[in-house]
């Protein structure tokens, strides 16, 4: 695609705020280096991952490469074998340590697609190589004492050196004999040696060498003989330190060249990731969206603003090209935005086919142009003695030599810059040229006789930029269909032109010309009244999806507040139930437990009140949950001693004991429990008399007709303590009336709670005459045995 184009459309503009996002100077590189790409398949892929950016960007935030360095010098430094400086070497750790932060932010579900997905799966991140740089390097020009044994001795060496000189000029600055002599009794370091500053006229006095003075000559720094030798060592062991210093460093450096083509391909790769994430940056930035490519030269940008253009001001515009017609003539006054409706087009273009999203509403639509070809604005040369009609020109010969029907051209002001005659006669001319070749093209003029011949073309549309004669200010609004006027006497008027004068210009007017910009009048209102009523349908289909949305919203609301309400019902009908049999098996226990503890009549006609009122309530709570009424219900004849009757609130049988009181309430043998019923809840079951006979008797004695094939042992490892002791009670009890005389209660070692739980059960339960632990080979302390009595 031709730069003079791109400069025109001020597409480098763009390029330029791309650029400001990316991080990497690389990245800004390849930014800078973006151009219009011709291949859809292309296209479409770098459209697609500019996408996947910017939602990487909502969903995680910026891409995280703060720290990242440009290591490319450093690598073919160390892969000729040279030696990497301290700083060099930071560099590669700080990239590696940037590679290690963009694999993190880089991992996605596996259930989850996308195409930069690749990218962040082929980041190595060299992570011996990172730790070992850390290791060794503890700041920009400075290397750690851990980095070798080797070095660590040096340093230790050289501070216990300084020590030594130091403690010894100390002694001499504060000698009696030196007092004297010395400028100032400080310890100085003059060419990495340790001095003294001494008076000038005691230089001859002092015993040492000279190695500097001070600018007044008063002073002269003299090394005392006697640390001569110590400052020596200090020397040799800088020296020392130096080249283990360089050892450890071609160490490194022989790292870096090992791991120098993973290092390249994760630059490569981090490179392309910035520059990615800068245009996804860009689009979020620009609020703008990903456009539908096409190859048949059909173009319609929908609310398009222009993205050089402030968001407050810019108004949006809506652009429609190659469809029913290929040649858009564009009319109307002067700043009325016709040459920003051209722009928008071309730089849309350009913009969409670099894989950049366009500011407009989703899904607006381009097609891939081989080229772009922009003659916009006044490029009239004082050097090379061109006017502007001949700078026209000179673009439009270019233009006209280099056209096929793969390209777009852009004209503003076709024509212009001459006599209006032959002007207008070159533009026709000029046009029809193109549209011989059906190119795509977008062309601004004043000129009427333009007009007519889109009128009268097939495949050529008027268009105009909307003016207010009220305001006298454009409304940047694009109205495809209809020819545009220039307005001038309605503005002039506004102005204070005297209407004298207005008259006199209007009877200059041919009669052809008045009637050609009366139906363009009438077109325009018609047009307006299109629209007005356009807006005001598309007003009510919105009202109307809103209402219908707002209807399906309350529908689901109403549903989901029926099923809640059935769920909490039925919930509470469970916890009603559960509730029902946690209070039987409570009321079942407190039972046995009177029964063991051989309470007397009164305890337990006590117990079987208690039993009656729990089961009232259960029957209260039931019946509160399923929302249903007790049903009152009738029997066919008086109730009687021995008579079979079905308990309808506990879904169980039972034998009549007493009959039913002044009150209705009768007393029931249900099982080994007598409980107190209202008749209400009771009705006659016919069973066979024989077996209400036998069901009665068994009743009557607890217990009867367990059966007798009880194991020897129980296993309660693995129970809470609750549960245990429950388990162990029931088998007691099983136990005892299948007459076991001897049981094991297995509880394990463990911590001794269980078993402290178990032993106190059996030292208390009625059945049991002693117990013991096991003794070895039945189990020691993890089991325990019991004696039962006969």
């Amino acid at each position: 695609m031709n730069d003079k184009a791109l400069h025109t459309l001020e597409y480098v503009k763009i390029i330029e705020m791309l650029e400001s996002r990316a991080v990497s100077p690389m990245g800004k590189e390849m930014a800078a280096a973006l151009r219009p790409m011709t291949d859809i398949g292309d296209i479409r892929m770098a459209q697609r991952e500019t996408s996947e950016a910017a939602g990487f960007i909502l969903r995680k935030g910026s891409l995280p490469l703060g720290g990242i360095r440009d290591i490319r010098q450093s690598l073919r430094h160390a892969a000729v074998g040279g030696t990497l400086s301290i700083e060099e070497l930071m560099h590669v750790c700080d990239f590696l340590y940037v590679c290690g932060k963009v694999i993190t932010y880089g991992k996605t579900p596996p259930e989850e697609t996308s195409r930069l997905a690749p990218y962040f799966s082929g980041i190595h991140p060299a992570e011996g190589l990172e730790n070992e740089i850390n290791r060794c390097v503890s700041g920009p020009q400075e290397l750690s004492d851990s980095a070798s044994q080797k070095l660590a001795e040096i340093r230790r060496g050289v501070r216990q050196a300084n020590d030594r000189v130091r403690e010894h000029l100390n002694s001499v600055i504060h000698s009696a004999s030196y007092k004297t002599m010395l400028q100032d009794p400080i310890v100085t370091i003059r060419n990495e040696r340790f001095c003294v500053p001494v008076k000038a006229e005691y230089r001859a006095n002092f015993p040492g060498m000279v190695h500097d003075q001070s600018s007044t000559g008063a002073t002269v720094f003299i090394e005392p003989m006697s640390v001569v030798q110590l400052n020596n060592k200090i020397k040799e062991l800088h020296f020392e330190e130096k080249k283990e210093i360089e050892r450890i460093l071609q160490k490194l450096s022989g790292m870096v060249a090992q791991h120098g083509d993973i290092l390249s391909a994760n630059n490569e790769v981090l490179v392309f990731l910035d520059f990615v994430f800068a245009k996804g940056e860009l689009a979020l930035a620009m609020k703008a969206s990903e456009p539908d490519f096409n190859d048949r030269g059909y173009i319609h940008i929908k609310k398009g603003r222009h993205p050089l253009l402030s968001n407050d001001t810019v108004v949006p515009t809506d652009i429609w090209l190659g469809g029913e017609f290929s040649m858009l003539l564009i009319t109307g006054p002067n700043t009325g935005g016709k040459t920003v409706s051209l722009k928008t087009l071309g730089l849309f273009t350009c913009m969409g086919q670099a894989g950049l999203h366009i500011p407009a509403f989703d899904h607006s639509e381009l097609s891939v142009f081989e080229d772009v070809f922009a003659d916009i604005g006044d490029e009239q040369s004082i050097e090379q003695s061109l006017s502007t009609f001949s700078s026209h020109m000179s673009n439009i010969v270019r233009i006209l030599e280099q056209v096929n029907d793969r390209s777009l051209v852009l004209l503003d002001e076709l024509g212009a810059g001459t006599d209006p005659t032959e002007g207008a006669a070159l533009a026709v001319a000029i046009l029809q040229e193109l549209q011989t070749y059906k190119i795509r093209a977008a062309v601004t003029t004043h000129y009427s006789e333009l007009k007519l011949f889109a009128l009268a073309t097939e495949g050529v549309e008027n268009a105009s930029c909307e003016f207010d004669v009220e305001t006298l200010r454009p409304t940047y609004k694009l109205l495809i269909g209809i020819p545009g006027k220039s307005n001038a006497f309605a503005i002039a008027s506004r102005l204070g032109l005297p209407d004298g004068v207005i008259s006199r210009a209007k009877d200059v007017l041919s009669h052809e010309d008045v009637r050609f910009e009366d139906m363009i009048t009438d077109l325009e209102i018609s047009k307006k009244s299109v629209l007005i009523e356009q807006e005001r349908a598309e007003t009510f289909r919105r009202e109307a999806e809103v209402l219908k949305k707002e209807f399906e919203n309350q529908k689901d609301a109403l549903k989901a507040q029926k099923e809640k309400i059935l769920r909490e019902a039925k919930d509470e009908a469970l916890q009603a139930v559960r509730k029902a049999q946690e209070d039987a098996e409570e009321a079942i226990r407190e039972f046995k437990r009177q029964m063991r503890e051989n309470a007397g009549q009164r305890e337990l006609d006590d117990a079987r009140r208690q039993m009656k009122e729990r089961l009232a309530g259960m029957e209260d709570g039931l019946a509160s949950a399923s929302g249903a009424p007790k049903v009152k219900r009738a029997l066919p004849r008086p109730l009687r001693r021995g008579d079979r009757v079905f308990i309808h609130s506990l879904n169980q049988t039972g034998i009549i004991s007493s009959p039913p009181d002044a009150s209705g309430s009768a007393v029931i043998q249900a099982g080994i429990m007598k409980i107190e019923v209202n008749i209400s809840d009771l009705s006659l079951d016919d069973s066979e008399e024989k077996e209400k006979m036998r069901q009665y008797a068994a009743a009557s004695t607890p217990r009867a007709g367990k059966s007798l094939n009880i194991a020897r042992e129980i296993d309660l490892r693995g129970c809470t303590t609750e549960e245990a002791l429950e388990r162990a009670d029931k088998y007691l009890d099983d136990a005892f009336l299948s007459g076991l005389s001897t049981v094991t209660v297995i509880h394990g070692k463990g911590t001794g709670a269980l078993r402290g739980a178990i032993q106190n059960l059996l030292k208390k339960h009625p059945h049991v005459k002693e117990y013991r632990l096991g003794k070895y080979g039945e189990g020691e302390d993890g089991v325990s045995i019991a004696e039962m009595k006969n």
